[in-house]
């Protein structure tokens, strides 16, 4: 029987000790429950006492859990039991869980990788030039990509910052809405700025935007270019046609690197068109160079709920 150990891990500021600890201690308690050890919080002093092991895997959840704290709200649940099941399957004596800091809102948020499949993507994006990932709604391919590239152009690793996505109807079509074809066009678009004004300051963006230094634009109109020292994102690619998709991975130039996100499960094209997406990982599995990322129902960051609705349609369509 091994020796009962502690750590006292400091936390002064008691906004940061609240986030810890959750509301009522709920997050102690869940850990506690969890791992068998007990925690006490007194001032800015966690002190946690139980078998070695143990202690130390909560030691690094902590740590963890201080990483990616976002101080004006409390921890949700999902993320917290992603932290616990990263801890207990981490082995004794590893980094921080989630260190790594690819970018930060400007509201101050740190942006970092909250599972493993995250973790993998973002690594993925740094060490290859061509990156498919593909997973349900909410699990942050899209927007961990456009922190990467934000954060590429800031660096000057690229000269631009290219982003892109088909203009397919989901059960609307684009000749009933109103106004010209860019009015058409921008809703398809919207969730891409969305991303960009949480991760520039307005007046940065608008300056970019000018100098032509980031590009919002559909599938469509990346035909005939050559894209060189660019970062390149394409987004909704379950909905690119095999023949969208070959035009885009050939307009990659000098310089550039590009990453190709969807979700095969919500294909808008007719019925008897097969999507791009699921072609070319089938034609480029083997092709050295090229990282695929796959992401599931546990990396989902939206609302709770959502990993929930993603598990029931699952479920329904298995049968």
């Amino acid at each position: 029987m091994s020796v009962p150990a502690q750590i006292t891990i400091l936390i002064p500021d008691p906004a940061e000790m609240m986030f810890v600890t959750g509301n009522n201690d709920a997050n102690i308690d869940r850990i506690e429950r969890e791992f068998g050890v007990k925690i006490v919080s007194r001032g800015a002093e966690l002190r946690i006492m139980g078998d070695p092991g143990n202690v130390a895997r909560v030691g690094e959840l902590v740590s963890a859990m201080r990483t990616i704290s976002d101080r004006d709200e409390n921890l949700r649940k999902p993320a917290l039991e992603r932290l616990i099941g990263e801890a207990k399957d981490a082995p004794i004596g590893t980094p921080e869980l989630m260190r790594d800091v690819v970018a930060t809102t400007v509201r101050g948020k740190r942006i970092t990788p909250q599972s493993p499949n995250q973790r993998s993507y973002v690594e993925a994006i740094r060490t290859h030039d061509l990156v498919f990932a593909t997973g349900p709604a909410g699990t942050g391919k899209s927007y961990l990509a456009v922190a990467l590239g934000v954060a590429a152009l800031r660096d000057r690793k690229v000269a631009r910052l290219i982003l892109t996505r088909p203009a397919v109807e989901a059960g609307e079509r684009l000749g009933f809405l109103p106004g010209d074809l860019t009015e058409k066009i921008d809703p398809y678009l919207r969730p891409l700025y969305d991303a960009l004004y949480e991760l520039m300051p307005p007046e940065r963006f608008a300056r970019a935007m000018e100098r032509g230094e980031i590009e919002v634009a559909p599938l469509a109109f990346m035909r005939g270019r050559s894209l060189n020292e660019a970062f390149i994102i394409l987004d909704e690619a379950q909905n690119a046609t095999p023949a969208q998709m070959k035009m885009f991975l050939t307009r990659l130039g000098y310089g550039a690197q590009a990453v190709v996100n969807g979700d095969v499960t919500q294909v808008d094209l007719e019925k008897d068109q097969r999507s791009g997406l699921v072609v070319a990982r089938e034609i480029l599995k083997d092709v050295e160079g090229i990282a695929f990322v796959d992401f599931n129902e546990r990396d989902v960051v939206r609302h709770e709920l959502v990993a929930r609705i993603v598990r029931a349609y699952d479920r329904y369509e298995k049968k």
